[in-house]
């Protein structure tokens, strides 16, 4: 448990660990848009009353079978089982809204404004590391499209894929993804972390 009373990285990612497989599960990642500007601009106690009016809200307005954890400075995650994405992305929206709308806390004269990524599992990610993974590109879209929004991790169709592999290797990525029941771009993914995991000291 952190210093905040929410439960740090390593705890929250244990306590997915710790959901049952078979139960879909959303995750949303939610970061305040300039963090470090209001630090500087106002001081780390006025940004410290920025999270902590946050932490209130999100505490408060969270379905009670919710998980929430602070994972970074002023990235929070928060973890919805049994909940799909699209019923996710109504809930964090919801959030969103109410926490751009609400006056300035008294230390900083500018509103709060969040970048929230969505993503579910079985339909982004089949484990958690996926999940995350998945989540991380909603909110890296969240904010890439104009920050102070909610994305849902949309998925590569991939459509120009045939331009880079032979059919034979295409033909064989549709049976693994049968077979491990995942999407080909998963196992993409998983195929360029390793690539880049093997060359990372030239990185």
């Amino acid at each position: 448990m952190s210093a905040t009373g929410l439960m740090g990285h390593e705890e929250f990612e244990t306590a997915l660990n710790n959901v049952d497989p078979g139960v879909p599960l959303s995750l949303a990642l939610i970061d305040v848009d300039n963090f470090a500007r209001i630090n500087d601009e106002y001081g780390r106690a006025a940004g410290d009353e920025v999270l902590r009016e946050l932490e209130e809200v999100l505490t408060g307005s969270l379905p009670d079978d919710a998980l929430l954890g602070r994972v970074g400075g002023d990235e929070y995650a928060a973890a919805l089982p049994g909940m799909p994405a699209e019923s996710a992305l109504i809930v964090l929206e919801e959030i969103r809204r109410h926490v751009a709308d609400r006056d300035p806390v008294s230390e900083v004269p500018r509103k709060t404004h969040l970048s929230v990524g969505i993503a579910n599992r079985p339909t982004h990610a089949s484990s958690v590391g996926e999940l995350f993974r998945s989540a991380e590109e909603g909110l890296y879209r969240a904010k890439s499209e104009g920050r102070n929004r909610t994305a849902i991790y949309v998925e590569s169709k991939m459509v120009l894929k045939s331009n880079y592999y032979s059919r034979a290797s295409l033909d064989r990525l549709t049976k693994l993804s049968s077979a491990r029941n995942r999407t080909e771009a998963s196992l993409l993914r998983e195929a360029l972390d390793d690539l880049m995991i093997k060359h990372r000291d030239a990185l």
